[in-house]
């Protein structure tokens, strides 16, 4: 019997490994490109002033909140076969991350929208701009400015809550370890050790350069 780092001598296992990541990471870019789309106008749309609008906007927020996203994975995957539709795991996980990751960015976007100061819409009317005028020129820029480092954080949620689509039989990187761990247990019994060693490593290597720019933007434009 062999040691358990040798596992990743044989055959192709640490491509596999690095195949799988980057499923995980594709659904979490692909969803966090439909979240920026799609959370954007949300967001603003929650700073309505009717209120009939901001009621249904916050259902929908508390709702994919509550909800635990196994359970939208499930929803999606499996009980929408019911209904004539069947979606590829991928599919499916993209769909339910799009949700959540719509929902909070909607929220991010409210909050930043709403933090900038009332006497500057005041200022600008003053000034005589026109509502578009003041959104393109004072409230976007400085809204950038205060949800992206919170943007870049979500991409690190979603990368790490990707785990979850190995329930569903995508073969992202975990299912990928699971693998090689069942099919070298009797050469390699302590592979399992070094296997998810490995998994962790490769979660840190894809999420910490983000947590790290994150931290950079925020500390920037706190003393720009």
């Amino acid at each position: 019997m062999g040691s358990g780092y040798e596992v990743f001598l044989e055959g192709d296992n640490l491509a596999r490994l690095l195949g799988g990541l980057w499923v995980s990471v594709s659904i979490a870019l692909a969803a966090m490109a439909f979240s920026l789309v799609l959370g954007v106008p949300v967001g603003i749309l929650m700073t309505n002033r009717r209120r009939w609008v901001r009621a249904v906007l916050q259902g929908y927020l508390q709702a994919v909140r509550v909800l635990p996203p196994l359970v939208l994975l499930f929803v999606f995957y499996f009980d929408l076969t019911y209904a004539g539709v069947n979606l590829s795991g991928q599919a499916a996980a993209v769909i339910v991350f799009t949700l959540w990751g719509t929902a909070e960015m909607a929220d991010l976007v409210r909050g930043a929208v709403t933090s900038i100061p009332r006497h500057q819409y005041e200022s600008a009317q003053a000034l005589g701009l026109t509502p578009v005028q003041v959104q393109a020129s004072i409230v976007v820029p400085q809204s950038l400015r205060r949800l992206t480092p919170l943007a870049v954080n979500l991409v690190t949620r979603m990368v790490k809550t990707t785990s979850l689509v190995v329930l569903i039989g995508v073969v992202e990187v975990l299912k990928v370890g699971q693998q090689i761990i069942d099919a070298n247990r009797f050469d390699y019994p302590s592979a399992a050790l070094w296997v998810y060693g490995a998994v962790f490593a490769l979660y840190f290597a894809a999420c910490y350069p983000i947590s790290k720019l994150a931290g950079y933007l925020e500390r920037k434009w706190q003393t720009a």
